[in-house]
């Protein structure tokens, strides 16, 4: 079985190693053994990577990357009724899914319906549950108003999801992106919506122009760094900024946002706390990408895929400046000697 493992956190073109396990992990009551087929690189996956651990170097546990994916059933433990051997699943959250088996709580592991693909299954939980986690956090700064909203990196896979939603609740967004060519390319998927791109040397001027120079009521970002003041200073008086991602280089400082002086509100939104919401929640949350899966399985653009040796290129193409869709790194559906993949 190979997985891909850390012991330390760091750039992880340089930490991460792919490993051979003698032994497949086996599922406890109530758990499933997947055999995992697609995972997707996520900004997420590589930030947990490089980010601080609670643990001595010295002294750490391998840990291996990813949180979502897509399988087949292998084994079932004890008390697992519902799913069965052979069954198509998308799991989340699943860390360690950058591995050829991964062991998950079966209430955690979605059957895949015929209609949608292996790569759209592999897609359709993380990206749809942050849609839903933004659009509450949207509406509850709005407060009832219809915007503006402007949000960065409007042409990432999780931006497209905004725009789609925004297209079908009315939702007055301004999109931004980095380049004239990403601007392009929004104005033909959704005509409807102002696209600027930040390569203008004006770029902010137009957002003020766009706002009525007022300000945008709430910023979704998912860039962050450097460019936070930036934004903050595109917000309404009373405005909300909702961060939910860090791509950007860079830092800010949170006294130059003048948060008291103007009376701004900061909000983090992370996909991890969605195991906060209810059951029954999280099962229309479910339901929801389900459902965008069969019906617009183009959201879920594919950029490349890599067999999980080839890790490395794979996050190498993840971060491309440019890219459209998500990377996904891939394992064969048996494994054994003649795949070259150890059981």
């Amino acid at each position: 079985m190979r997985t891909v493992v850390h012991t330390r956190p760091g750039e992880p073109a340089q930490v991460l190693t792919l490993r051979e396990e003698p032994d497949r992990p086996c599922p406890g009551t109530g758990q499933v053994l997947v055999r995992m087929l697609v995972r997707p690189v996520h900004p997420g996956d590589l930030v947990g990577v490089e980010g601080p651990q609670e643990v001595q170097e010295q002294n750490a546990e391998p840990r291996t990357p990813g949180a979502e994916g897509m399988g087949v059933i292998e084994s079932v433990g004890a008390d697992v009724h519902s799913l069965r051997p052979g069954q198509r699943v998308a799991v989340f959250p699943a860390p360690g899914s950058w591995a050829d088996f991964i062991v998950v709580p079966s209430g955690l592991a979605v059957p895949v319906p015929v209609e949608v693909s292996d790569e759209t299954a592999a897609l359709m939980l993380v990206n749809p549950l942050t849609l839903l986690m933004l659009h509450r956090a949207v509406d509850d700064a709005l407060r009832g108003s219809k915007g503006p909203v402007l949000q960065t990196a409007a042409g990432s896979s999780i931006g497209r999801l905004i725009s789609m939603a925004a297209v079908r609740h009315d939702l007055q967004l301004i999109n931004l992106v980095r380049s004239a060519s990403g601007a392009q390319r929004m104005r033909l998927l959704h005509p409807t919506l102002p696209v600027i791109a930040t390569c203008d040397d004006d770029w902010q001027e137009q957002v003020r122009h766009l706002t009525g120079g007022h300000g945008a009521e709430v910023v979704l970002d998912c860039v962050g760094g450097a460019m936070t003041q930036d934004l903050a200073e595109l917000l309404a008086d009373g405005g909300t900024l909702i961060s939910y991602g860090q791509l950007g280089a860079g830092t800010t400082a949170l006294e130059e946002l003048a948060l008291v002086q103007r009376a701004l509100t900061v909000r983090g939104v992370t996909v991890l706390h969605w195991m906060d919401r209810t059951p029954e929640e999280r099962a229309q949350d479910i339901a929801f990408a389900l459902d965008l899966a069969r019906s617009s399985p183009d959201l879920f653009e594919v950029a490349a895929d890599y067999d999980l040796a080839d890790f490395k290129a794979a996050i190498e193409h993840a971060r491309r400046p440019g890219k459209s869709g998500t990377v996904l790194i891939t394992s064969p559906r048996a494994t054994g000697p003649e795949h070259g993949a150890a059981l």
